[in-house]
């Protein structure tokens, strides 16, 4: 079965009234995830494509479970919005915004650990398991089921990598994208091992980028715990130039750390097959 989010799970969109948050819970309604309630304040007892809305997530909680909460908040709410979600232990809480202040996601991630919960985000797309459910904001018709897991930095490379293997007839199991900020909850590292328990992946796409230490902490986990599936790695900005951000905030190469160079040599290393062009990937996996 797929990882983070399967058929059954029940979502909650916290900002469900705001343009965005209407218009993706009418997109994961349509790909035909369980969207239960939302949650706005001062917005209780209004509706959304008929789902209810409640005032807070405890209002919310009252009519039944919820088995992850997908924020969509601009920056300023997403601290109070993420700590009310994860100070009710609601399994996964989805960030979906961007520009999240620095600290406020050091919050979240503490405020998160020691509550027990997973994080996705913030600055992510989100989670989806193809012809299942989907708690984030990716087009569902890009993707196709399958045995590849994907765990990405980049929500356009997750859409980019997922719909050319779908056309070429390798579907996936769960696509993660955990986020292009320097700050976030889960990482590489925390999505191989839920890859690694899965039975329905047989293999793994990593798609990291310059910036950040995280695709050699993968590396490490790969080679230290002898990793039972194959792995196939892409690190986005070979020529990206010394201190200039690349897009995420994440994405800077400073005092030498962070290159993609090192990270492709350390992935080689433990044993991860390389690929230096997406089109590679395609080709490998």
């Amino acid at each position: 079965m797929p990882i983070l989010i399967d058929r059954d799970s029940k979502l909650l969109i916290q900002g469900m009234t705001g343009r965005q948050g209407a218009y993706h819970a009418a997109k994961a309604l349509e790909y035909g995830t369980r969207v239960i309630a939302g949650v706005t304040p001062g917005k209780g007892g209004q509706s959304v494509h008929g789902v209810p809305v409640f005032d807070t997530v405890a209002d919310a909680l009252a009519q039944g479970p919820v088995d992850v909460s997908m924020i969509l908040v601009p920056p300023a709410g997403t601290l109070d919005a993420a700590c009310e979600a994860i100070d009710h232990r609601i399994p996964l809480v989805v960030v979906i915004t961007e520009f999240v202040p620095y600290h406020d996601a050091l919050k979240i991630k503490a405020t998160a650990r020691e509550a027990g919960v997973r994080v996705l985000g913030p600055n992510t797309i989100g989670a989806i398991s193809p012809g299942r459910s989907k708690a984030g904001i990716m087009p569902g018709f890009l993707y196709r089921e399958g045995n590849i897991g994907i765990i990405s930095r980049s929500g356009t490379l997750t859409h980019e990598v997922a719909s050319n293997l779908g056309y070429m007839e390798k579907g996936q199991s769960t696509c993660v994208c955990i986020g292009g900020d320097a700050v976030k909850g889960l990482d590489f590292v925390d999505v191989l091992k839920l890859f690694r328990e899965d039975g329905q992946t047989e293999k793994v796409v990593l798609i990291g980028e310059i910036g950040g230490a995280g695709e050699e902490a993968a590396a490490r986990y790969i080679r230290d715990t002898a990793y039972p599936k194959p792995v196939l790695a892409f690190i986005a900005g070979v020529n990206a130039p010394p201190e200039k951000r690349m897009g995420h905030a994440g994405a800077i190469v400073s005092g030498g750390a962070g290159t993609a160079a090192s990270k492709l040599e350390a992935l080689a290393q433990a044993g991860v097959t390389v690929a230096r062009t997406l089109a590679d990937i395609y080709a490998l996996a």
